[in-house]
Parts: structure tokens; sequence; C-alpha cells
């Protein structure tokens, strides 16, 4: 999305051009050694039932992109605001909304891990006088919406200042932990007690609310920024033995975060008797084929598995998720990166895996007159469905974003609902 949350780099990362059987981690074990488990052991593999359909919504809250509209709205007004939207999904007929709650390494819920987040009040640490996400879980369920705690794993801040985070920060309170890089501020990924620490903030939301799922987007490592180098000289010195260069520590580094995740998250969800999925809405790029031939027929300028250290295709093929969402933010036809060729190439890539494949849409782009001819068209987007449903593996699309399910300016979602979700 980046576009200040993660869908903004889904037409820059094309760069120039334009938001395995083979790979170099394809065998099961990890760059040190240590061996990774059998398929069996993920989430998904082995499940014979059949793929649920899935008709979703990002609903993101940083930089006030969908909700609230302004910072230190009256309870009453955010919350009616947080009700438009629900009530937009139900209306436009989807069932699930993937609820932006930890968008900078704080909190809309009470958590004892990290302050309240600014994007509420306007000042982080200030209690709002309500709990967001209680609401959103309550009044989702109630319109027959599941409802998917989103949280960004490392990102600390849209600026690179610790001084101005809350006093309370862990950022503050642990400053080894923290990366300036490109104007902001990162948890180091490759620390295993921010590992631990991120994950007890986030499985908090899924200790403490029925939320049905658990959401990375696809910011693991961040994306990269011309002439700067993320500096985590120190930590790979103390923990990258082992491997080969620092770009496969790095993604052993997502890796354990992702598995580890899973695993806590199926154990709530044993422990209390509950359906919680674990999924992640990765940039729609693993490689390009001119890098990998296990790769998609692509010229993006990045590349999940390169620039991200995040190796989706390999997670898949483990059965580490229950769902991935990637970001195909492209028109039919588009030369660098053609929905056409993504949709087959995420299709063979979990087929076999039980793990389920939704497809994230760009509904922003629909009728954005900075966007090329096709979105111009009411049209493209359920064409988009309509050539999904080719492939078996698709089981669902998630739409960016709320503002655009609820206003709709070019009825392209309209036309979703009349095509496809009569």
């Amino acid at each position: 999305m980046r576009r200040i949350t993660r869908r903004s780099f889904t037409v820059a990362a094309l760069g120039a051009t334009a938001w395995r059987t083979g790979g170099p981690m394809a065998a099961a074990a990890d760059p040190s050694g240590h061996p990774a488990p059998a398929p069996s052991g993920g989430p998904g593999a082995g499940r014979t039932r059949p793929r649920p359909t899935l008709r979703g919504v990002w609903l993101a809250t940083v930089a006030h992109r969908d909700w609230p509209s302004r910072p230190g709205l009256p309870p009453a007004e955010a919350r009616r605001e947080l009700l438009a939207l629900l009530d937009a999904a139900a209306d436009r007929r989807l069932d699930t909304v993937f609820f932006q709650v930890r968008p900078t390494a704080d909190a809309l819920w009470p958590s004892p891990y990290e302050p309240w987040s600014g994007w509420l009040t306007g000042q982080q640490g200030r209690d709002p006088g309500w709990d967001p996400l209680g609401c959103a879980v309550h009044e989702a369920h109630r319109r027959g919406l599941e409802l998917h705690a989103w949280c960004n794993p490392y990102r600390v801040a849209l600026h690179d200042d610790p001084g101005r985070l809350d006093p309370s920060h862990p950022a503050r309170r642990h400053p080894r932990w923290v990366v300036r890089y490109g104007g902001k501020l990162y948890y180091d990924p490759g620390l295993p007690e921010v590992r631990r620490f991120v994950q007890d903030a986030f499985l908090d939301a899924v200790r403490r609310y029925r939320v049905d799922g658990l959401h990375f987007d696809d910011y693991f490592y961040p994306y990269p920024v011309a002439g700067e180098t993320f500096g985590d000289d120190a930590s790979y010195a103390a923990y990258g033995a082992g491997f080969p260069d620092r770009a496969e520590w790095r993604r052993w580094n997502t890796e354990l975060l992702v598995r580890e995740t899973a695993a806590r998250v199926a154990a709530v969800g044993r422990a209390t008797g509950r359906r919680v999925r674990f999924g992640v809405s990765p940039f729609a790029v693993w490689r390009n084929r001119a890098t990998d031939p296990a790769g998609s027929d692509t010229r993006a300028g990045v590349q999940t598995y390169d620039d991200l250290y995040a190796d989706t295709r390999r997670w898949a093929r483990l059965g580490l998720l229950d769902y991935l969402a990637p970001q195909a933010y492209w028109h039919l036809g588009f030369e660098a990166a053609d929905y056409a060729r993504i949709v087959p190439w995420w299709a063979r890539t979990v087929a076999g895996t039980g793990v389920d494949l939704y497809l994230g849409e760009a509904l922003y782009k629909a009728g954005d007159p900075a966007q090329p001819a096709p979105w111009q068209d009411p049209a493209e987007l359920s064409r988009h469905l309509t050539f999904a449903d080719r492939y078996p593996q698709v089981g669902g699309h998630v739409f960016f974003a709320a503002t655009e399910v609820a206003a709709d300016p070019s009825g392209a979602m309209a036309r979703v609902v009349a095509d496809h979700y009569r």
C-alpha cells in the first residue's frame, strides 16, 4: 500500500517501467543448517475442506488514510465514522474487514505493551476515552463481518526523531532496538528480543478480543531507499554467523517472525476454542523471471525476496500461513506487471499447499485521473474478478481501501457488486 500506509509503493516499486523449485532458499533447511519443518507442520497444510470465499476490505488508520478523519475526534463522532465504514462494507456485500490496529508501534486498544496511537487523539499515549478495537469487533460481528487485526510488525514512526515518541514508548526505553532509515524509525528485525516483543504486542489483541484473524501487510524490512543502508551491522555481527550473506540472514529473520507468529496464533485458537487465522498481504512480485526462473513474468523494480527479505513463495510451499493476499495492484495488460500474469503465478504457487489465496485489488486507483486509461473504466476491477474466476486457487478478493468502498467515486465498486456479489 504505501500511500503512506503500504499501498503507494505498488506503482513506485516498478521503477522506471512504471507500489521454487529453484531459488536460493528452496531447500527444506534454513541457510545456517537448521532444519525447516515439513510442509505438514504449517497451519494450512493437509487441509481438505473447501476453500472459503472472502470479500474483504482494508481499513487503514495510519496518517488518517481511512479512519479517523482527523485526530482528536470526540469518541461519539469517531465511533460514528467507524460504524459508517462497517456499514458500507456490509452494504457492499463484503464479509471481512482488515482493521489496522497497530499502525506505528502503537495501539488502538488499551495495550499493556505500547502507547495509545497518536492517530486517534493527536498525541501518542493519550487515552481516547473508548476502545476502538473492542467496538470494531463487536460491531463488525453484529453486521455479519469478520474482523482481522491488521498489524505492521516493525514500523515505529513516520519520522526519525525518537524524542517525538511518547516517553513510555518501548523504542525510547530500548534505543538499541531502533534503526533510522529513509526519514523513518523502524525496529531492527535482526534482534531476537525485538521479534519476541512485537509478537507479544500484537498477540495481546488476539488474546483479549474475539478477532477472527491476525494480518500483516507488506512491510517487513523496509522498502529500499536510494543511497541509504539499513543500519543492522551490530545485530548482523551478533546473530549472522552461519549464514552465507546478510540477505539470507535477513530472510531468515523474517521467516522466524512468520513461523513463530503462526504458532502463537494457533495456540491462542486452541486455548480459546476459536478459529483465528493468520495471513500476510505481500507486494505481489516475489521475484522477476529475469532474476529467477521460478519468478513471475514481470519487470518490477522491487522484488519481495530481494528487497523486503520476505520469501513469500517459500512460506506458501511450507504451509506456514492460513492465507496470502498479494497486492495485485496493476491493470490487465500492464506491461511491467500484468494482472493476467500475476494471478496465474500466485495460483501455481499456492496449489496443493493448503494456503488460501486472496487477491488484493487497487480500488483506490479506479477513476483516479493520475492513473492509466484502463483505470478510468469502472469495469476494470470487475474484469479482474472475472479473470480470477478461471483459477480455482483464488478464494476471494480484498479491496484497498475502506474510503473508496464507501464513497465509490467512479462506480467501480458498485460494478463489482452488481457483477459478482449479488
